[in-house]
């Protein structure tokens, strides 16, 4: 295999000198995978050398599980992508191994775009370059193709707008490819990225998604080196599968936060008719709320992901909530704590106030989340005093 390299890359350090009309170059549009890392597609180009037969793919969507605290830095966004070369026969074993479908369009360059396209490509694939800072939205296998086109291109590329596109927002945008089909991580993603997804997106920055930006090179044009003509010469479909089905489970963050809900409804009634608190469950619940603030917290000032600031879930995952705990263990309630469950019902009404008025878009399932903060703030705050009095009198 690194025989095979050596002589791949030195044919292409040669590929200035031959004839550019004997290259071929198109670009690989893949469908979601069942993995997250996978759920939003690929992208990739082909380049076909049609004279001997080589047919090699450009990936700029690789990246090396070995990396030393890789999770660490993939939290952080500090680890890096890369562009790795393959075979197109190993390119598509892959894919053919998933059943995900992958399809072709050709591009319609002339000799001196051609052999452009080819030296960028291999300045990139150099071991000082190959590497690079991955961003979801806005530096990713996908934009990384459309930029170097529009390097070698520059004012000769034109995009036009689909006449299919629509507003969406990026957040709209990723709910597409996992709110059915991955429900936990549509959750995750949703309590993790902030309001600055809530933006519109435009057509151009639709491109981040494979799918979009397949379609935009469908609708893109070169002019200025002779008649205007399509970007994209002919399409065909490499291996064609059908998406699969979502499949539904008991076990959502929908139905498990409504059947929490309930509950905690059920056992508010139940405490007030018995003038009991509860509070342990309280504590064990808004815990869990005050460590996810934390890691929202984290996301925000420590890492280097622009999607996760300004990230409005804060009003109900406060972290402030992990105060709650010496209260287990105490017998009198200072009067400061009363303003505090106070408080609680204050943020936890801000933070409807701001779904509500379209400042950041929380996912459904926190509904009865944040209704149970309400319920039980209020609670806490009308009968704590009551109900411990009670309770030390009965002790007695």
């Amino acid at each position: 295999m690194k025989k095979n390299l050596l002589l791949t890359l030195l044919f292409f350090a040669l590929s200035p000198l031959l004839r550019a009309e004997n290259y071929r170059i198109s670009l690989l549009t893949c469908d979601p995978g069942e993995e997250l890392y996978s759920a939003f597609g690929h992208s990739a180009i082909r380049i076909i050398e049609e004279s001997s037969g080589r047919d090699l793919v450009y990936n700029y969507g690789t990246f090396d599980f070995n990396t030393p605290f890789f999770y660490v830095k993939f939290a952080q966004r500090t680890l890096d992508y890369m562009l790795s070369l393959t075979t197109y026969e190993r390119f598509m074993a892959e894919y053919q191994y998933f059943r995900r479908s992958v399809r072709e369009q050709v591009l319609d360059l002339n000799p001196e775009q051609t052999r452009d396209l080819l030296a960028a490509l291999e300045l990139n694939y150099r071991p000082d370059n190959r590497y690079y800072r991955y961003d979801f939205f806005y530096d990713n296998c996908a934009t990384r193709i459309r930029d170097i086109l529009e390097e070698v291109l520059g004012k000769q590329l034109i995009w036009a707008k689909p006449p299919e596109d629509k507003p969406q927002t990026f957040r709209q945008l990723i709910d597409e490819y996992v709110e059915e089909r991955m429900p936990w991580a549509d959750f995750g993603i949703d309590l993790a990225l902030g309001s600055v997804i809530d933006a519109q997106a435009s057509a151009y920055e639709k491109q981040f998604l494979p799918d979009y930006m397949e379609r935009a090179f469908s609708y893109a044009r070169i002019e200025g080196d002779g008649p205007t003509r399509p970007l994209v010469k002919s399409s065909s479909v490499l291996l064609d599968f059908e998406r699969p089905e979502p499949a539904f489970s008991p076990f959502n963050p929908y139905l498990l936060g409504w059947v929490f809900g309930i509950g905690m409804i059920l056992l508010t009634y139940v405490g007030f008719k018995k003038q009991k608190l509860y509070f342990t469950v309280d504590v064990v619940y808004w815990s869990i709320l005050g460590l996810a603030g934390l890691v929202i917290l984290a996301l925000w000032f420590l890492t280097y992901h622009s999607q996760t600031k300004w990230n409005w879930n804060l009003f109900w995952t406060f972290p402030g909530h992990l105060l709650l705990l010496p209260l287990l263990f105490r017998k009198q309630l200072d009067s400061w704590w009363r303003k505090y469950f106070l408080a609680v019902l204050i943020l936890a009404d801000i933070a409807i106030i701001w779904w509500i008025l379209g400042w950041q878009s929380f996912h459904p399932a926190i509904i009865p989340l944040v209704l149970v903060l309400i319920l039980r703030s209020n609670f806490l705050y009308y009968n704590w005093e009551k109900f411990r009095a009670l309770a030390r009198s009965q002790e007695k």
